[in-house]
């Protein structure tokens, strides 16, 4: 053993505070007030003037890059940045563009992309960053021309012609399109090189002076991971107040520039508000990954962490679970990584304790200490971060305590135990609603103008306020048993997610008004052709028939089951689903987060049968089990 590896293993001294103490109050009313013990400090009024500063002060700094065909990554710096964001937005002052006519962007992460989105913040002219997978995976468009009717674009960026059969089917005639490149069979086009050549002017000035703090900066759809995706309004007060909030809680930020190697997606808030926002606010570096948290696309991932060595690593649960499994048997990766990473963060969805742990047995043989993993509860209503969990002794599940200048409000759902407690939020961070919707942006906020979330959280440790919260499921996927027994949906699911790795991609949980629960699992298909020893073209009803298929998920149900305290715990059958969520019908969301209330809806004939007895591929208890 090396020396490193024996060393006595302790956490990387990351440099955070801002979430590790609250202030809490309990009023008479039953809610309980939580708020950060340190006050949030002053924040830039737009984000653009931290672009401007960095330009000034580090010009040859890369901001960012992205590889290009030949492998070699293309860099802008924060000079070349500047110059290219006053030039496009200088054509785009000079078009019909506004709140009413905003920006939409059909493209991937990339150069072009960025370049747009901050020059479009430059001159106040709203994005509407729209999920890939609405243009190039949806069948109907369904998603795309909802996104589209509600904000009416005034123009239309698309990266490259794989879009020219949704803006076809989509974007009227008279909206202008801008492609970074390629050519839309018989529909006129403005190439992006031409808006990148245009001389800045007295106007790309003049809308500059305009923008303030209440200037929109984009609409971000929410997931719809329970209803129709909602248009988000985020303004420049939310994205500067919430980025100082991060450096506040994550102040290693402040010790030397950010450097993020990052594929999250920029339509949603966590790569395109969080992971962005963190390296223009504190002069960092952002690595544009190709890759995806996918068996074939976390190639790329590996790649570019083998050679680019970040100082903070952002990812969802199954791209550290990839990597920590790649990292095993590769001692390069294990050592770039771990070289300087001050911490890792995940979002999404929970990450499960066996990758965790691995995580940081990785790091204990590598660099002899282990990397904190940070947690939080953010929302694409408040820009995102609300929540830090920053303590080292962290689990699975904690979301931590409030950032400062947020205010948080628990309310208890009803007067029972067992009853859900809703958290909510309040403060500069949160949005002032959703577009062009007042009766839902009037639904989604008390009347004392907290954002109802929507989410459940309770007490680490009730009588120990200052260890935190941990998350407890959506308020609405809870339902009672036909007995009148409350079912806890959240925690549930987690529990069946984590038994089933590796196997389960996600869970739907059946019961409402039966006499037990049931569940209707997704599959990692690719996990289980590995499992039954079949090729990667191995049809999905073929490797979920086969006996050591059939044998994982029985051994499933059989602990579950086993394992179960009582009903509301207590899982009595299950069904494999062959055909995977669809988009379209919105069982699943670009990002992968499964719409239970959806499923449970298109899927009711399938419901009926795991309960009738007429479905012959369910699974019951094994021997021994009395239902």
């Amino acid at each position: 053993m090396s020396a490193t590896e024996a060393t006595p293993a302790r956490y990387r001294a990351a440099h955070v505070g801002g979430c590790l103490e609250a202030v809490v109050e309990r009023r008479a009313d039953g809610a309980t007030l939580l708020r950060s013990a340190e006050a949030l400090q002053p924040c830039a009024a737009r984000l653009t003037d931290r672009l401007e500063h960095w330009a000034q002060a580090t010009p040859q700094r890369v901001f960012a890059a992205r590889r290009g065909a030949d492998g070699a990554w293309r860099e802008i710096s924060y000079a070349q940045m500047l110059a290219r964001v006053r030039a496009v937005g200088q054509a785009l002052a000079t078009r019909p563009l506004s709140a009413e006519r905003p920006v939409a962007i059909l493209s991937d992460n990339d150069l072009e992309h960025l370049t747009l989105y901050l020059a479009a913040m430059w001159v106040g002219v709203p994005v509407v960053p729209v999920s890939p997978a609405y243009s190039l995976v949806s069948q109907d468009f369904g998603k795309l021309r909802h996104v589209l009717a509600t904000t009416t674009p005034g123009l239309v960026f698309a990266s490259d012609a794989r879009y020219a059969k949704a803006i076809a089917a989509t974007v009227a005639e008279d909206v202008e399109v801008v492609l970074a490149g390629g050519d839309l069979p018989g529909r006129a086009s403005t190439p992006f090189a031409a808006l990148l050549d245009t001389a800045p002017g007295a106007e790309v000035d003049a809308a500059h002076a305009r923008v303030g703090p209440d200037t929109i900066v984009k609409f971000l759809f929410t997931s719809g991971s329970t209803k129709a995706p909602k248009a988000v309004i985020n303004t420049q007060r939310m994205l500067c107040a919430n980025l100082q909030m991060i450096r506040q809680a994550m102040a290693f930020l402040a010790d030397e520039p950010p450097v993020l190697v990052d594929w999250l997606p920029w339509n949603h808030t966590f790569g395109g508000n969080h992971n962005i926002g963190i390296v223009l606010y504190n002069g960092g570096t952002l690595y544009i990954d190709d890759g995806k948290p996918t068996p074939q696309g976390i190639a790329a991932t590996l790649r570019n962490l083998r050679e680019i060595a970040p100082t903070v690593y952002f990812n969802v649960p199954k791209g550290f679970e990839e990597i920590a499994a790649a990292m095993e048997h590769d001692d390069l990766l294990r050592r770039t990584l771990f070289s300087r990473v001050q911490a890792f963060m995940y979002a999404g969805a929970g990450l499960s304790q066996a990758v965790w742990d691995q995580l940081e047995s990785l790091a204990e043989r590598t660099v002899g200490e282990r990397i904190p993993m940070i947690t939080g509860l953010g929302m694409t209503e408040t820009a995102p971060s609300c929540t830090f969990a920053l303590r080292r002794d962290l689990r699975a599940g904690h979301i931590g305590l409030p950032c400062p200048g947020v205010e948080v409000k628990l309310v208890p759902m009803g007067t029972g135990a067992d009853d859900k407690v809703e958290v909510r939020f309040r403060g500069p961070n949160v949005m002032p609603g959703y577009w062009r919707a007042p009766e839902q942006t009037a639904e989604a906020f008390d009347d004392e103008g907290y954002y109802r979330t929507g989410d459940a959280v309770r007490w680490v440790d009730a009588a120990d306020p200052q260890r935190g919260l941990l998350f407890d499921g959506r308020v609405a996927e809870d339902f009672k048993l036909s007995t009148g027994t409350f079912v806890s949906v959240g925690p549930l699911r987690a529990r069946i997610i984590a038994a089933g790795a590796p196997c389960v991609q996600d869970a739907v949980i059946t019961g409402l008004n039966r006499d037990d629960i049931g569940m209707l699992l997704f599959p990692r298909l690719d996990e289980c052709r590995r499992l039954a020893g079949l090729g990667a073209d191995a049809p999905a009803a073929q490797v979920l028939r086969h006996d050591a298929v059939r044998g994982f998920f029985q051994l499933l149900l059989d602990r579950l089951w086993r394992e179960g305290t009582g009903s509301a715990t207590r899982v009595a059958r299950a069904q494999v689903l062959v055909e995977p969520p669809s988009i379209d019908r919105g069982e699943v969301t670009d990002k992968g987060s499964i719409n239970q209330r959806a499923v449970l809806q298109h899927r009711a004939a399938l419901v009926e049968a795991l309960y009738d007895g007429n479905d012959p591929d369910r699974l019951l208890p094994g021997a021994g089990a009395t239902l």
